[in-house]
């Protein structure tokens, strides 16, 4: 399991790394049904939509530590909720590495 994906602009405490990117797998294995990668600093997850909770609070913890990373969650026409991820260019690379862990197919 790749757990360091987090970069130096990270300030999770190092120890509570690898808790968040579980939080993150689980996330991912219950609630995601498609993954579509807009472009390179763009990561659109649909998710189940009893994941609403779940979401808001895995996000607003990660972009306390992770100010960089942006999270949209809205409702989806088929009642579902989309996850837009986003990072400036610099952080593609944690994109990248976020993605390549939800990408199930």
């Amino acid at each position: 399991m790749m757990t360091n994906w987090a970069p130096a602009a990270c300030t999770l405490p190092t120890a509570e790394r690898p808790f968040r990117v579980a939080e993150f797998d689980a996330l991912f294995a219950t609630h995601v049904t498609s993954v579509t990668r807009v472009d390179p600093t763009t990561l659109d997850l649909t998710l189940a939509a009893e994941a609403e909770a779940t979401t808001l609070d895995l996000t607003a913890r990660e972009t306390e530590c992770c100010s960089f990373f942006r999270f949209e969650l809205t409702p989806t026409e088929d009642d579902q909720l989309r996850l837009r991820i986003g990072v400036p260019p610099a952080h593609t690379a944690v994109l990248d590495a976020l993605s390549a862990r939800v990408d199930h197919d």
